[in-house]
């Protein structure tokens, strides 16, 4: 019987990246829908879970992806409300790769370094993976701060993932690079989750900050996002630093991903957000 995985998208488009390691996680077909809200989700669940047999049913799931954590969230949370005893697939929420690059990141730093403890500030962190790879940080024991141009954007991650996680993060305002340097002065852990091409700390800003331990940067497009690294950076030490860049720790990201697709079909009851997702990073970190 084929593994199908219907990837419920809350962006037009659903992503061609999640379509890819879908395939290459062992899906036999993708089926992309985009536009899907908590509203029109329910005959779509229904299609997934009324078709094949009890013992069959493993072999369809459910991806939700999009840009939006917070409609990915509303609409994980809408496709499993639908599901009842004997009735239910297997279901992944990961929008714009919250999940399994966030918890690559932190899984990568963990290996690298002591969390427990340590203070952390992610950059550009109002975004779905630096508001997860903060959770993931705090709930490793790091002392978080969440920093932003508009400090209402910081405020609302904070609450939101002390909503989700129950754990406490700090917002913070920076609205250039040099705010941002200063912002990292007493940091013993950065991670720099902006947007794509856009350089949030110059090399000057961390370089010589003797505080800081470990750095590591999600953005995979020139220029990078911390000056002075590189995106291929694999646990590299510079400066006194350890460094991960985008390329460096995304070979697990990319792994994790694949590996959590192939779960998925392992039975028909598995709900893979990040707790578990991040458990199963740190098991192959």
């Amino acid at each position: 019987m084929k593994k199908l995985i219907f990837q419920f998208d809350t962006d037009r488009y659903p992503s061609t990246f999640d379509t890819v390691v879908a395939y290459d996680g062992g899906a036999d077909h993708v089926i992309g829908l985009g536009d899907i809200t908590p509203d029109n989700v329910r005959s779509l669940v229904e299609g997934t879970i009324f078709t094949r047999p009890p013992k069959e049913k493993k072999n369809t799931a459910i991806f939700v992806g999009g840009s939006d954590i917070v409609a990915g969230q509303a609409l994980f949370k809408a496709v499993q409300s639908y599901f009842f005893s004997g009735f239910q697939v297997s279901v992944m929420l990961d929008s714009n790769g919250s999940n399994t690059t966030a918890a690559a990141a932190v899984a990568k730093l963990a290996v690298s370094g002591t969390l427990k403890g340590k203070k952390a500030v992610v950059l550009a962190g109002t975004g779905p993976v630096g508001q997860r790879a903060a959770a993931m940080l705090a709930q490793e024991g790091a002392e978080v701060t969440i920093v932003s141009r508009h400090i209402e954007s910081a405020g609302i991650a904070c609450l939101s993932m002390k909503e989700r996680f129950n754990v406490d993060l700090t917002p913070a305002i920076a609205v250039d690079s040099d705010a941002r340097g200063a912002a990292i002065q007493d940091a013993n852990i950065v991670l720099a989750t902006g947007a794509a091409g856009i350089e949030l700390l110059k090399p000057e800003h961390w370089q010589n900050n003797s505080n800081l331990e470990m750095l590591a940067d999600a953005n995979a497009t020139p220029p990078v996002g911390i000056g002075g690294t590189d995106m291929m950076d694999r646990g590299a030490e510079r400066h006194g630093k350890i460094i991960w860049g985008a390329i460096g720790f995304g070979a697990l990201k990319l792994a994790l991903h694949r590996a959590c697709i192939a779960r998925l079909f392992e039975d028909n009851k598995q709900v893979l957000d990040a707790e578990l997702i991040y458990k199963l990073a740190k098991e192959m970190a």
